[in-house]
């Protein structure tokens, strides 16, 4: 595997490396000495998958709130995303900066999400699957999020007129002094 940084810290795109031959390939996707070799957390402790029918499906903007340390290491397993990672540590050199990645499954390309960062991601293709891997136990009463248009944010969705469930599409838009006020830390 090779760790790509990316501008948010301790987010990167994590490329695998293919061993090919007349069947294929066979590639690495996780090992805990590689992630913690590169400075990234080696705990995961639950997987998820997200099945989605339509191009132009967005979930987002999802965090856990402190005192979750929930990273998540994401990828295409079927179809094409466009995955958005906003990074919310008031701390961070890059707070409210955010990132956006192609993840499809041609290209086997993961993104690591660190702690207090929102997520989020869109569909490029119909039947998109993604994967999750996290690092902290999802806990429903951490749960939180932040409108996928907030003008403060400035994401570039590529498909208009997203398809969402209400919960996401109504995510309160983002609080400055609120967020400044939490630690992922």
């Amino acid at each position: 595997m090779r760790f790509v940084a990316t501008e948010i810290p301790g987010c990167a795109m994590v490329e695998i490396e293919p061993h090919q031959d007349e069947r294929g390939f066979f590639a690495r996707t996780w090992c805990r000495n590689e992630f913690a070799g590169a400075g990234f957390s080696s705990q995961l402790v639950q997987c998820s998958v997200s099945r989605n029918r339509k191009r132009g499906t967005l979930r987002g903007m999802h965090f856990q709130l402190p005192p979750s340390c929930e990273g998540k290491l994401v990828r295409c397993t079927r179809g094409a995303i466009v995955d958005v990672v906003v990074d919310l540590r008031s701390t961070s050199p890059c707070y409210l900066d955010h990132v956006s990645v192609e993840l499809t499954a041609d290209n086997g390309r993961a993104v690591f999400i660190p702690p207090g960062c929102a997520h989020g991601f869109q569909t490029l293709e119909d039947n998109s699957d993604v994967f999750y891997q996290m690092t902290d136990v999802f806990a429903p009463e951490l749960a939180a999020g932040l409108r996928w248009n907030d003008p403060a944010l400035a994401i570039d969705w590529p498909v208009d007129s997203p398809i969402m469930n209400q919960r996401d599409r109504n995510y309160p838009d983002l609080d400055r002094d609120w967020l400044g006020g939490l630690s992922w830390d």
